[in-house]
């Protein structure tokens, strides 16, 4: 197994009036070149947890991370309009608690947080602030809801 450091958290950035089934995730990483999804886990609207990748398999999610991360996305992150919001519904906020404390409990090193956390420090003040975000993802702060 692989020495796993972060459990990053992201976003499908798909409107919350839009679904993005499994196979569609699939045919979108496959375009961009990958083999396959390239998180580890998918968690849909429904709350359902899918596992997409196998966790000895280094992922393909957070450009400099994935060697030693698990990645998990949540089915959505835009609102109706297009614009980054926590769309998160009540089941998949359980269903991600659940997760990653089950994976917190299997790798008690690991870190959890949003790919946002991984945007460069521009000012260079040991914070990466809004300003500095490459996106929004997972368009909520990760460590103060874990």
């Amino acid at each position: 197994m692989r020495k796993i450091t972060h459990l990053i958290i992201h976003c499908s950035a798909t409107r919350a009036d839009r679904e993005l089934p499994v196979d569609e995730l699939e045919a979108i990483h496959r375009r961009r070149g990958f083999r396959g999804i390239g998180y580890h886990y998918y968690v849909r609207k429904d709350g359902t947890v899918l596992g997409t990748r196998s966790l000895e398999i280094t992922g393909a999610h957070c450009r400099g991370q994935n060697a030693h991360s698990i990645g998990i996305c949540y089915e959505g992150g835009l609102d109706a309009r297009g614009n980054p919001a926590d769309t998160r519904t009540p089941a998949q906020r359980s269903a991600l608690r659940l997760l990653a404390a089950q994976l917190l409990k299997q790798f008690p090193d690991a870190r959890l947080c949003g790919h946002r956390d991984f945007s460069p420090d521009q000012n260079g003040n040991g914070e990466i602030e809004p300003e500095e975000w490459i996106k929004q993802c997972p368009c909520f702060d990760v460590s103060r809801e874990f």
